[in-house]
């Protein structure tokens, strides 16, 4: 098979595109022919060795968090799926990854694909709208009627929680820069501070829930706006220091899993034409540096970096 695989940290040189060994089914397992698969940032500050504290790897490995595409072949006693069906997968950053024409999966890492997206469209719903799920749901706990400040909105996961927050309820506000403001209106933002045209502490306040996929001086920022007793969510990003104590907020880290319950509640949710991922652009697999390059740079908005492998539509 064809696939991406760097053998040391660093730059989005490093990813190289061969020819390897087609994985073998375990037992339980099913092996599935990847027609896309996302790029998300976690792929190159591990790439970079940025997080080798936290995902320690056997070198050499294929990156890649998730995926979509459709079962080739079972593994023995495997009857949970059958060839020909399409699923959507994760992976995990220790393992070998989604940038493979080929990949073995168990059943509690995958999901069918809802029928009503391309396999484009189910890479970019698996991890980004994971992500922002656990946020809002499983770890801020959004219900109707609350105000909710999502940062990033622009972003994939970002994109994705506004639309759960609007379909949870809540009255979503959203920052993003003045070039994608009609963007995150379409993905049902009732308010938008644009962040090169004014600070959104100044705007905005009386929060119920920020969800902050920034980091850094966003952090105490964030906690300005929030009412007392509310509750900043974040997920990992720029270092921070800790400071809701001061303004009588809580803040939570959303951890990110990958159980089979959640993903198959947002793949209800997509399938039912709730929530819409979002494709930023497509690539073919030799260019996943190209890929990387882009998130390292940050010039990446409206959605995932897809790499399209073999048929992708």
């Amino acid at each position: 098979m064809k696939a991406i695989r760097y053998s040391e940290y660093g730059t989005p040189e490093v990813l190289e595109y061969l020819e390897l060994d087609d994985p073998v089914p375990a037992p339980g397992e099913a092996l599935i022919a990847v027609r896309c698969a996302s790029v998300i940032p976690g792929d190159w500050k591990v790439r970079a060795g940025n997080l080798r504290d936290m995902f320690p790897l056997s070198l050499p490995t294929i990156p890649g968090r998730d995926g979509a595409g459709i079962v080739v072949d079972v593994g023995e006693d495997c009857d949970w799926t059958k060839i020909g069906e399409e699923i959507c997968f994760v992976t995990e950053h220790v393992e070998p990854g989604s940038y493979a024409e080929l990949v073995a999966r168990p059943r509690g890492m995958t999901i069918p694909k809802p029928p009503n997206i391309d396999f484009a469209e189910a890479a970019a719903m698996m991890h980004a709208g994971v992500c922002a799920w656990i946020g809002l749901v499983e770890t801020a706990q959004v219900s109707a009627g609350q105000n909710v400040l999502v940062h990033a909105g622009a972003g994939a996961i970002g994109g994705m929680a506004i639309q759960i927050a609007r379909e949870t309820g809540c009255h979503v506000t959203t920052t993003c820069s003045a070039s994608n403001a009609d963007y995150v209106r379409s993905l049902g933002a009732h308010r938008v501070i644009e962040y090169d045209r004014g600070n959104f502490e100044e705007l905005v306040s009386g929060q119920d829930v920020v969800f902050d996929l920034i980091g850094g001086d966003t952090h105490e920022r964030s906690c300005r706006v929030l009412r007392r007793g509310g509750t900043l969510v974040w997920l990992i990003a720029r270092e921070f220091e800790d400071v809701s104590d001061k303004y009588g907020v809580a803040c939570r880290q959303a951890v990110i899993h990958d159980r089979r319950k959640t993903l198959e509640r947002l793949a209800e949710r997509v399938a039912a034409g709730i929530l819409k991922p979002q494709v930023s652009g497509r690539l073919p697999l030799d260019r996943a540096a190209e890929a990387h390059g882009r998130l390292e740079r940050g010039d990446n908005s409206r959605g995932r970096i897809i790499l399209e492998i073999g048929d992708g539509s």
